[in-house]
Order: C-alpha cells, then structure tokens, then sequence
C-alpha cells in the first residue's frame, strides 16, 4: 500500500500527458518543459508557437508557487494542505474534463476553449508536481520518467553484474520501487491511447477519477504525508 499514491500519480501524468498530447496539437501538460522544445521547434520552423505553448510553463510556475503559498497557508490554520491542494487537482481535472466533452477535439489549438483546457490541465499536474516534491519526498518525481528510467537500467545492470562484495538489498529495493512507478507512468500512456481509440474526447473521465482514488489513499493522519517544511 505504500506505493499505491506514487504509482497511482505516475499513471494520472502518464494518461494526462498522453491524452492531452493528442487532442491539444502536441501540448505536453505534465512534461511540461517540452514545450520549451516545441516552441523552438516552431520558431525554427518559421512558424507562430501556439498561445498554449507560449504560456504554459509561465502557467505551470504561478501554480506551483500559488500552491506553496497556500500549503503554508493552511498548515498555519491547522489544516491539510496535501488534501486540500489534492482536493484542487481533482476538481481542475474535471474541469478540463467537462470543458473537453463539452467542445470536443478542437482543429484550433488557439481556440479559447483549447488554451482554457490546455492550461487547466497544466495548473493540476503542476499541483502534482508540487505536492510531490513537498509531500513525497521519498519517492522519484511522477510526470518526468528520463531520470527513472536512468535509475532503473543502472540498478538492472548493477543485479546483472555486481561488483564483488557489493550489497545487493537497497539496489533490488529500489530497483522495484522505481521500476513499478516507471511502467504506472507508462501503463497511464498506453491507457490514454487506448481510451481515446474506444470512446475519443470522453478519455478524459479517467484522470479525475484516479484523481479521487489517490485522495482515497490518502494517509488518515495529516502528518503521515511526511510534509517538507523547508
């Protein structure tokens, strides 16, 4: 059960990202430092970037900031700032999912309703992110997988060929930890692919619904969350 929310926040970004890839022209809404890249690629390109490409790593950080603020806020009050801010990135999904059923795949990426679900998506994987690295600190960041992935196939080739004398315990222990976060994020990909083949525009139920199962999974104790003062 320990690593039940991590796993269950690797497959939200993993689908979020995916999903919202392909219906907001090539948006990366929890990767959100590829649009750096797509924005260049753009410039490079002789081309306009989109206006949701332009804003949304400005977007991504006001909410991450707006998040820290409001976490001491709270705890200065007493209160849960981890499930309140999971509280938020539950209901920014499922604006995003209403405002997407609502208008359907938009050829426009500039449209207001494209920017407006595109940067919602944005603030609630930026509430992710953020509620990671404060609450979760222990465990590998949920939306970027490079340096996972990099720890995952070191950790293979140290079980493969250990160097002698070496404990091979913590290595085994992380190595399934991080492995079992790596394939959620990637299984959270695969599933978004595979929703929006089945039903389109309506995939989008599924991220406020893991959403809700994490709240779930929330420790009874506020100060089981382990938050970072710091």
């Amino acid at each position: 059960m320990r690593y039940l929310l991590p796993s269950l926040l690797c497959f939200n970004a993993g689908f979020v990202d995916a999903a919202g890839f392909v219906t907001l022209h090539g948006l990366f809404t929890a990767h959100v430092t590829g649009n750096i890249v797509t924005f260049a690629a753009a410039i490079a390109n002789g081309e306009m970037p989109a206006l949701a490409k332009i804003i949304a790593v400005p977007v991504f950080c006001l909410v991450v900031v707006c998040a820290r603020l409001v976490s001491h806020a709270s705890l200065a009050r007493g209160h849960d700032d981890f499930r309140i801010l999971m509280g938020a990135k539950l209901i920014l999904l499922a604006h995003a999912a209403v405002v997407a059923i609502h208008v359907g795949v938009l050829p426009d990426p500039d449209a207001p309703a494209a920017v407006m679900m595109g940067m919602t998506l944005v603030g609630a994987m930026a509430l992710q992110n953020a509620l990671h690295r404060t609450h979760l600190t222990d465990a590998p960041p949920s939306t970027v997988m490079t340096g996972t992935m990099t720890q995952v196939l070191l950790d293979v080739a140290h079980v493969w060929r250990p160097p002698p004398g070496g404990d091979l315990a913590p290595v085994r222990a992380r190595l399934k930890r991080q492995g079992l976060f790596f394939v959620s994020f990637c299984g959270g990909c695969a599933a978004a692919a595979l929703a929006y083949l089945a039903v389109g525009i309506w995939c989008f139920l599924v991220p406020p619904l893991v959403a809700l199962a994490e709240i779930l999974s929330l420790p009874a104790k506020p100060a089981d969350a382990k938050p970072a003062r710091g």
